[in-house]
């Protein structure tokens, strides 16, 4: 089978995105922008949110709106996915761009690869799935679909390209939003001053994901609390709702307890605390960057515990864990019920309020020089113009 890439192409100076998750809307619109840099001429339009809007990409359809998790979530909204991938591949059929970039969303994103190929327009996949934690069968769809993987992680290029994937490593876009976010100088100022340490309480920023973390944190935070009284802890909620609810979980018993609660200052409770207690996700980069360190915490039903390890290959689910491959931030998943995980993570955070946060940090510290440095969506820009130009020495695609 030969790439949509080998050979002549009709290229009309235009990039089709095809964008479904808010963290993906900002990740795209940041590549847009380095690309608009390097390449004034070039055109784009697709699929995506209001910040690629912002950033000069007309959008056909907004669909960070369908933004979802898990089949339950999927089904009722199953219909109009299938509307929004005909009108795409409509779109496509009718402007011909010179290549479609998928941005992470793989459930979608495979139908829009597979519907591109069939156009015979090249696919970009950049913030690709991943594959080398779960769902290794889809390498398949991969190698007939895609033409160029712009991979994030740096034990990505070497399994893609061992499994004849074209790759290409260009770093994490989060580090260049770590890099360029303004922190609100009032804010730490009024809050850098205390006599004890200060620790940020991240639940996540999903609503189930909080809902299941935020009990386990509260029963740890009671007992460091009565352990370390002059310790403060900074709750970094995600939504106003979640922050109520958070509140709400707050008994009489608790008023010594030294809490104070956050909505949207997250990047700024981790640049102030000496160290956190969070929920496993990609902030855990963040936490990387600023050398903060962090236990984390995360949470599954035994049934989703029986079917994840039938799934998946991992032995962390942390990012700076997996980057570093060893535990540099220790980690905890609750399955079922939470006791046992809730008297390890006091165990582990009881260490870290002691004397582990110096040695910690320095991991970390080592990590971040190496790894989180800003560039990577300047890097991504550069190898889908890269691409464009010069298809035939620098895609391959190969029989699934």
């Amino acid at each position: 089978m030969h790439s949509a890439l080998d050979g002549p192409h009709d290229m009309d100076g235009s990039l089709f995105f095809s964008v479904g998750e808010p963290s993906g809307d900002l990740h795209a619109s940041n590549l847009i922008d380095q690309l608009r840099h390097l390449d004034p001429q070039l055109r784009y339009r697709g699929l995506g949110g209001a910040r690629m809007a912002a950033s000069g990409c007309e959008i056909d359809y907004d669909l960070t709106q369908l933004a979802v998790v898990g089949i339950i979530e999927v089904l009722p909204k199953l219909r109009e996915f299938f509307r929004v991938a005909d009108l795409a591949e409509a779109v496509m059929k009718r402007e011909r761009p010179s290549a479609v970039v998928l941005v992470d969303f793989p459930g979608f994103n495979w139908h829009m690869a597979k519907r591109a190929q069939r156009l015979g327009i090249p696919v970009i996949y950049y913030l690709p799935p991943q594959l080398w934690a779960w769902g290794a069968w889809r390498l398949k769809k991969m190698r007939r679909y895609v033409d160029r993987v712009l991979c994030n992680l740096p034990f990505e290029p070497d399994w893609y390209a061992a499994r004849n994937v074209e790759v290409e490593y260009v770093g994490h876009p989060f580090f260049d939003e770590v890099h360029a976010r303004q922190l609100d100088a009032r804010f730490l100022q009024s809050w850098r001053d205390h006599d004890g340490l200060q620790v940020a309480v991240l639940p996540g920023s999903r609503t189930r994901e909080v809902e299941k973390i935020w009990p386990m944190q509260l029963a740890a935070l009671r007992e460091l609390g009565r352990r370390y009284p002059r310790t403060r802890f900074l709750v970094a909620a995600h939504r106003d709702a979640q922050c109520r609810a958070c509140e709400r979980l707050l008994n009489a018993s608790d008023r010594n307890l030294n809490i104070e609660f956050f909505v949207g200052k997250t990047s700024e409770i981790i640049a102030l605390c000496d160290c956190a207690l969070m929920k496993s996700g990609s902030v855990s980069l963040e936490m990387m960057a600023r050398g903060k360190p962090a236990v984390v915490a995360y949470h599954a039903t035994r049934s989703f515990y029986a079917i994840g390890r039938c799934l998946t290959r991992l032995n962390s689910m942390t990012l700076p864990n997996m980057i570093a491959g060893e535990t540099v931030m220790p980690e905890f998943l609750a399955i079922g019920s939470t006791s046992k995980t809730t008297g390890q993570i006091i165990a582990a955070m009881d260490r870290l309020l002691g004397d582990a946060r110096a040695a910690q940090s320095q991991k970390l510290n080592v990590l971040a020089a190496r790894y989180a440095q800003p560039g990577a969506s300047r890097r991504a820009a550069t190898a889908i113009l890269e691409t464009l130009t010069a298809p035939t020495s620098r895609a391959l695609r190969v029989s699934a």
